[in-house]
């Protein structure tokens, strides 16, 4: 999973949770260096960037193979520029763990088995697929990390929402998925089946990874980051439902 994300938003093309509201008190009212004195809350956030950055460096390998489906010359190429903008995600994330003293290989290592495992098991058959998953299914990681993010050191916090900017991926997918549904209306269909499942995936996939690190779990439960609570968590969750299904909405598909 992750990530093809929708902050910048063309007309009806994606939707995603409000950014919560938090009036930043405690962990998130701090810079790093405060934040970063309780080893707990280290560890948490080590882990968020070693995800989010092994994440970035799959979508951009995912997205140069999916160029290789592509059925123009054009939109190969649009491909290929969302592939770098990916990369250069990565390169951010890569340089901050390096910055705070973490090895990068070292934090993306413990999340490689589980993102490459969704990927095989929710592989794109064509490229419509392709396009659908990606839409979907990194649209919902990254409503998922947005939500940590609220939570996080102000350095933290700004350099996670900067990696979660939309590499155009999103008006690019709305605009092919509709015009084949337009010309195919039974391909909308199949193309809702296949959301579903990626829906089911992405978030079983994300619990799993979240309950192997106990820091990230702490994170999401308190005890480090500021006002979670389990209670908020399955309000967390309900707002990536109902963003999921307004982009469904958009791609032209029942949810």
């Amino acid at each position: 999973m992750r990530f093809m994300t929708t902050s910048d938003k063309p007309d009806n093309a994606s939707e995603t949770p409000d950014e919560p509201t938090v009036e930043h008190t405690g962990v998130a009212a701090q810079d790093w260096t405060k934040a970063a004195a309780d080893p707990q809350y280290r560890a948490a956030v080590v882990d968020l960037l070693g995800a989010l950055a092994y994440g970035e460096l799959a979508a951009f390998e995912r997205l140069a193979e999916d160029a290789k489906l592509a059925p123009t010359l054009a939109d190969k190429a649009e491909l290929a520029k969302m592939a770098s903008a990916e990369f250069h995600h990565y390169e951010k994330l890569r340089d901050r763990l390096t910055e705070i003293g973490e090895e990068p290989t070292l934090a993306m290592e413990p999340f490689v088995a589980a993102l490459d495992g969704f990927h095989r098991q929710t592989a794109p058959s064509d490229w419509l697929e392709g396009l659908v998953k990606a839409y979907v299914g990194d649209s919902i990681a990254s409503d998922f990390y947005r939500e940590v993010a609220a939570r996080l050191d102000t350095d933290s916090r700004e350099l996670v929402l900067a990696v979660l900017d939309d590499t155009g991926h999103a008006g690019f997918a709305v605009e092919k998925v509709r015009a084949a549904i337009d010309a195919e209306p039974r391909v909308g269909g199949r193309l809702a089946l296949w959301a579903r499942r990626l829906m089911g995936e992405a978030l079983s996939q994300s619990q799993r990874v979240v309950a192997d690190r106990d820091a990230l779990s702490t994170m999401l439960v308190g005890g480090v980051a500021d006002g979670f609570d389990l209670a908020e968590v399955g309000r967390m969750f309900s707002r990536i439902t109902e963003a999921h299904t307004k982009r469904m909405a958009a791609l032209g598909l029942a949810a």
